[in-house]
């Protein structure tokens, strides 16, 4: 167990470097791949340019747009919990700390995107043969590690 006096607000440059590295290559996605308008395929890898406007796997895509305050009020809700939580912390361990600072980035890097755009820059297709899993960015595959650790930290404690 770490220990720190004021919280465990240390583990914000974890957050702050996905959130600099999801808008980074969304940037730079947006740029290549809508001046090629094209998809760049790689053996297993597509990059696509994808503007969503619902959540995981395109959940709520299709609405009429009410999807966004939903979205940016549960980003709001948690990204304002995990920041109470890594305050009060005195003490917790790294994995959860971790965890926390990789989900706070996600949900910041997505929440940015759907207040200045209106969406979620998507881009990365990840592909077997026909079947193609939902595009996704770096703030969705940070969550989807800080759950992980997440994970991996409550059962190290049972």
């Amino acid at each position: 167990m770490a220990k720190s006096g004021g919280g465990q607000w240390r583990w914000l440059w974890v957050t702050f470097g996905v959130i600099v590295l999801d808008q980074l290559t969304k940037s730079m996605a947006k740029f290549y791949l809508s001046s090629l308008n094209s998809t760049q395929e790689f053996f297993w890898l597509n990059f696509v340019l994808v503007h969503n406007t619902g959540s995981a796997f395109g959940f709520l895509n299709n609405q009429s747009g009410w999807q966004l305050w939903l979205f940016v009020g549960i980003a709001l809700a948690v990204s304002i919990g995990i920041l109470v939580w890594l305050w009060r912390a005195s003490s917790m361990h790294h994995y959860t700390a971790a965890a926390l600072a990789l989900i706070l980035g996600g949900a910041l890097g997505n929440l940015y995107d759907r207040l200045v755009y209106g969406y979620v820059i998507d881009f990365i297709d990840v592909h077997f043969g026909e079947w193609h899993w939902p595009a996704f960015n770096i703030a969705d595959s940070a969550i989807t590690l800080g759950v992980i650790l997440l994970l991996i930290s409550a059962f190290r404690k049972a």
